[in-house]
């Protein structure tokens, strides 16, 4: 039975008895009580005001003072602790009650990680409308929900925004490199796909290499038409190469020489081409002239120059350190050179070896065989119309 049924059901006597001023202990026990109401009220709702307090006090005692039960001593307290539970004891006014705080600063945390995703979305746009997108829109911003896949969306297009800007970048330069009226490579497709920007450096690197080539290809057309280049100055070995030039025709024939040059690869070293009809006369005179003292023949060698077959000597003196290279050209079909194995010993086993690899022969070799190949050996393997009996050895 609710205590309002109680209240109705009192006597008058005992209804008047609760009108009557409560006693010195009924207030105190009523202050006690509203004192309890208010702790428990404090722990139920901790950002409640504590300017509710005197107004919970003043309520509780004036319950307190209207709800005492003739019937129980005990249901004193109980009834005055009620209007802390009611709506008796909250404050006056529109404001609703306060939720729990757990739940409002958790719902504070997502709001705010929702609005730093969408500035952070805003940003990236902007920055990819800047790098490129002159014209362009700025990327919408995520929504609002702060979901994980909006995000990573934004992520996406502005990833593939700045793969368009830099594809579109290197079509620029390409074309001022070389492309004045060509157009520009169109930007990647939107999708920002691995293949598409892989075409478009493969494309602008086409480019660069077409610009490139057109101009060597100017540069080259510009010295064409240009006035001719200041005439070769003369090697430093020059006057070396006439001196021996006229040593050889003076002492051993005038047309002992065919050709003269400077090897400016080779250090600038005076070459020439000698007759084979007076190698011999003019080898002697290359080591016993005391202007020349070519006295050590440091190298030997064949070559087969396709037209003709021709040994190569290098030639130093070991007094002065100058260094020459002679040449004799012989043909192809019947291939020989006087030896000088008797001037320069050196080429011995060097004469040997171009017999046995070019089949050249040297008249005069004290000891003309072969050295590397075997003596039933077919053919000499150096020489270009070389044809092997057997193609696996």
């Amino acid at each position: 039975m609710s205590e309002e049924k109680k209240d109705s059901e009192l006597k008058p006597e005992e209804a008047a008895k609760t009108n009557e001023i409560p006693s010195a202990d009924e207030k105190k026990e009523a202050d006690s009580s509203a004192a309890i109401s208010r702790d428990d009220a404090q722990k139920q709702s901790p950002d409640k005001p504590s300017s509710t307090a005197p107004s919970e006090a003043s309520t509780g005692a004036s319950e307190a003072e209207n709800v005492q039960s003739p019937a129980s001593g005990d249901e004193a307290p109980a009834a005055a602790a009620k209007p802390a539970n009611s709506d008796s004891a909250k404050p006056d006014g529109d404001a609703a009650p306060a939720a729990s705080s757990a739940d409002a600063e958790k719902e504070a945390k997502i709001k705010a990680a929702a609005e730093a995703r969408e500035a952070r979305a805003r940003e990236r746009a902007a920055k990819a409308a800047e790098a490129g997108e002159g014209g362009a829109e700025a990327a919408a911003p995520a929504a609002s929900g702060g979901d994980a896949d909006a995000e990573k969306e934004a992520k996406i297009k502005a990833a593939a925004e700045a793969r368009e800007a830099r594809a579109r970048e290197r079509a620029a330069r390409a074309a001022e490199a070389g492309e004045g009226g060509a157009e520009a490579a169109p930007p990647a497709a939107s999708g920002g796909d691995a293949d598409a920007e892989k075409e478009a450096k493969v494309k602008a690197a086409a480019e660069a290499r077409a610009a490139r080539a057109r101009e060597r290809a100017a540069k080259t057309g510009e010295g064409a038409d240009a006035a001719p280049a200041a005439p070769k100055e003369p090697s430093p070995k020059q006057p070396v190469l006439d001196r021996l030039v006229q040593l050889l025709k003076d002492h051993v024939a005038e047309d002992a020489v065919e050709e003269a040059s400077i090897n400016e690869r080779g250090g600038h070293r005076p070459t020439i081409v000698v007759k084979g009809d007076h190698w011999p006369a003019a080898a002697e005179l290359l080591k016993s002239s005391p202007e020349l003292d070519l006295n050590y023949l440091r190298n030997l060698s064949g070559v087969d120059m396709e037209t003709h077959l021709e040994v190569v000597y290098h030639l130093i003196s070991l007094n002065s350190k100058e260094e020459y290279t002679v040449k004799v050209k012989t043909n192809r079909d019947e291939p020989t050179v006087p030896s000088v194995t008797p001037i320069w010993s050196t080429a011995n086993w060097n004469e040997r070896e171009v017999y046995d690899l070019f089949g050249i022969d040297f008249p005069g070799h004290p000891d003309l065989r072969r050295i590397m190949m075997s003596d039933e050996w077919v053919g000499h393997p150096l020489r270009k119309d070389y044809e092997p009996l057997d193609p696996e050895v």
